[in-house]
């Protein structure tokens, strides 16, 4: 009996792989194909490079003089196993024994005959709108008062398309007077003064204690506030001509004044200064429009604090093929929302409202709101004497009273006039 040795090969790796370069591998679903070498093969990808989701996506079209085959890796008819698992193909060179071992990709081919999917796929009536289906039945089968209600609701009813006719012509009037950038403002005005409430920090309402109508676990977390210790030691050591800098380049001023008073207890001036430290990155954060991975490397944030920041004050948009964090109208009013609870607590349940806005750079107006929302008491200082009656004049305070006081919302009315 004579043994056969089989010839040893090498595998060889062929490096790193585009997508473009991966090999594909065929399971036709309904049996064997005969003759493969009558097939012609044809690979189609999407054209939005730019998307992550898209960039992708391949079909692969299999044409015979009988019969043609289509193949897809996304969608209903895709195998799953290409998201679960790798499967790698093997190529062998005969004359240097050498194997190439290639990243592939599995397509289910299914034939496609020709006008059996138009028919089935086809839909009843897509121009008919559940309303209009509702109506249809109603004139069928349903009962006298339901088709008498009908009858009186189309009678009232405008004619759809003379209505958007002049929809579309008030609008370009609009459009053209105001322009387009001013009317998406507006919107967006409007829409985060009526989301307003929902940017608030958590409120107990119902709270015995002042300190606990927000309470400061929900702003800072224990965990949180004790990764502030290192920012908030720096701080604390910020000298007196820091300080002036700091005011004279009209930054940080609300920050400025906890500082400059920072109390003697070792405890309360411990914590003073981590939230000092803490709502400097909430400013600055107020400032920025987009926002990357580097924001906050410069003051030492740490890394529970940033994804805090990331997760809790910015919006997550597509633009040029990447995610992007964004600080949004919306996510600012938010911003003051928790730098003026912040400020509750480190003064005493009071806050100094202008100061908070010029820091913030946003109207006094809606400062005014937030705190309104906030239920807050507004207060206005006494009129002091001196030098410094400009400056006190000037400031607004806001101040957290139990119980909480509720502001009505009062919207202008026109006035009826009077027949005569």
């Amino acid at each position: 009996m004579t043994k056969v040795m089989a010839a040893s090969c090498s595998f060889v790796c062929c490096g790193e792989e585009k997508e473009a370069d991966k090999a594909v591998v065929v399971r036709f679903s309904n049996g064997s194909v005969q003759n493969a070498d009558k097939l012609d093969f044809s690979m189609f990808k999407n054209t939005e490079e730019s998307n992550p989701r898209k960039k992708t996506r391949r079909i692969l079209v299999a044409e015979s003089d009988r019969l043609s085959y289509v193949g897809q890796n996304f969608g209903v008819g895709s195998m799953k196993c290409n998201n679960l698992c790798k499967y790698y193909v093997g190529v062998l060179n005969k004359q240097t024994m050498t194997m190439e071992v290639h990243e592939a990709q599995l397509f289910n081919m299914q034939p496609v005959i020709p006008g059996e999917t138009t028919d089935s796929a086809k839909p009843q009536d897509t121009t008919q709108t559940y309303r209009e289906k509702v109506d249809l039945l109603i004139e069928a089968f349903g009962t006298n008062k339901q088709k008498r209600a009908l009858s009186s609701r189309r009678l009232n009813q405008v004619g759809s398309e003379t209505l958007q006719q002049a929809v579309a012509k008030a609008a370009n009037t609009v459009i053209g007077e105001k322009g387009l950038e001013a009317l998406q403002q507006e919107v967006a005005d409007a829409e985060s003064q009526g989301d307003l409430a929902l940017h608030l920090p958590p409120c107990n309402a119902n709270a015995d204690k002042r300190e606990d109508v927000y309470p400061f676990d929900e702003l800072l977390s224990p965990v949180e506030f004790g990764a502030l210790e290192q920012g908030g030691a720096k701080m604390a050591a910020l000298t007196p001509e820091e300080l002036k800098k700091m005011k004279d380049d009209g930054r940080c001023l609300s920050i400025v004044k906890h500082l400059e008073n920072l109390p003697t207890e070792s405890e309360s001036r411990d914590k003073t200064a981590r939230c000092a430290f803490y709502l400097s990155l909430l400013l600055k954060l107020a400032r920025e429009r987009n926002v990357t991975r580097k924001f906050g490397q410069e003051e030492g944030c740490p890394r529970i604090i940033q994804g805090k920041l990331f997760k809790t004050f910015t919006v997550e948009t597509f633009n040029n093929g990447r995610i992007q964090n964004m600080v949004s109208s919306s996510m600012r009013v938010k911003l003051a929302a928790y730098c003026l609870a912040l400020l509750l607590h480190m003064g005493n349940m009071t806050a100094d409202l202008t100061l908070l806005h010029r820091d913030l750079g946003i109207t006094e107006a809606r400062m005014t709101e937030v705190a309104k929302s906030m239920r807050l008491t507004l207060v206005k200082p006494a009129r002091g004497k001196g030098d410094n009656i400009e400056l006190q004049d000037d400031s607004r305070l806001a101040a957290l009273v139990l119980p909480l006081i509720k502001y009505d919302h009062f919207t202008e009315r026109r006035k009826r006039k009077k027949m005569h």
